[in-house]
């Protein structure tokens, strides 16, 4: 795990919170007014952590409450030896977080990547809780048929998913994120695409590769693409509560997408969001690939802003 103080050169300039309700001593950001009314809490996946939100929680926070937890294996957040890594195991945790912790309602869950699944997940277990749904590159599953063929449909034309199914098959999937220390960087540069590399500095390497130290350190990053590209690794099913779905269905979301992405291709991913929330507004960011949280924080910034006011 990352230090606690560390800045990487001051770009990360927000005070460390941790919790150990779910057992491993877990990081989350906690920014902004706890009275404000309105809280938002941003979710990051593989292979990021909090870092991926920095341009936007301190635009954020001035008029709301930021939480921004690393998931376990990630960021400031230990990697316990003794947890699956499984979704629901982050579920859980997000859980303890989010309620046995904070004790959060009127949510606004901003989604990226395995937030996606994770935040999902948590929703549909506490509908009661979420104000409204963000969704960045990413998928937000609630079991409905048009889903699972985009789903299926994404992992033939995915890059991502193209490497990590041959990789699991031969044997290069651990040895390859096993050493993310490494091979993080390159990764997200080539396989998920970043449109902006100047934005590729000292600081912005270390901070996405400082946690990933050794194997044992990697564990979060090898499980993610694991459950979906080895077959006895994705027999975690959800169980889908109709009435639940229904209830984040009827939530307003939004979903902002970098078009460039090549890890979740637009033209599966998109119609899968639209299946759930087919009024829901699109925001395409023509010049951003898979994270447009780095390729064009601006207009990242600008969609939520204006989304979040609409909620009012």
């Amino acid at each position: 795990m990352i230090p606690a103080s560390e800045t990487f050169g001051g770009t990360w300039p927000f005070a460390p919170h941790f919790t150990e309700r779910a057992g491993f001593q877990q990081h989350y950001v906690d920014e902004g007014r706890e009275n404000s009314g309105s809280t938002i809490v941003l979710l990051h996946g593989e292979p990021t952590w909090g870092y991926l939100y920095r341009h936007l929680i301190g635009p954020l926070s001035r008029d709301h409450r930021v939480i921004v937890p690393d998931h376990m294996g990630f960021g400031k957040s230990a990697t316990p030896a003794d947890h699956s890594y499984l979704a629901g195991d982050h579920i859980d945790n997000l859980t303890s977080l989010l309620i046995d912790e904070l004790d959060l309602t009127d949510i606004t869950l901003v989604l990226h990547d395995w937030g996606g699944p994770i935040g999902t997940g948590f929703a549909l277990r506490h509908p009661d809780r979420i104000k409204a749904v963000v969704a960045m590159n990413t998928v937000v599953g609630l079991g409905l048929p048009e889903q699972d063929k985009a789903f299926v449909s994404n992992m033939s034309d995915s890059l991502w998913f193209q490497w990590a199914n041959a990789a699991a098959h031969d044997g290069r999937l651990d040895e390859v994120l096993g050493n993310a220390g490494s091979t993080v960087i390159h990764l997200m540069l080539s396989l998920m695409t970043i449109t902006h590399p100047e934005i590729v500095t000292p600081n912005w390497v270390r901070a996405y590769s400082a946690h990933f130290t050794d194997r044992a350190a990697c564990e979060g990053v090898i499980q993610f693409p694991r459950q979906l590209a080895v077959t006895e690794a994705s027999d975690e099913q959800p169980a889908f509560d109709p009435a639940a779905v229904a209830r984040i269905q009827a939530l307003p979301a939004m979903l902002l997408y970098g078009m460039q992405d090549t890890a979740l291709v637009p033209e599966h991913i998109i119609p899968a969001f639209t299946a759930a929330f087919p009024d829901a507004p699109v925001i395409e960011v023509a010049n951003a690939g898979h994270f447009p949280q780095e390729d064009n924080p601006d207009a990242v910034l600008a969609a939520l802003q204006l989304f979040i006011h609409s909620l009012r």
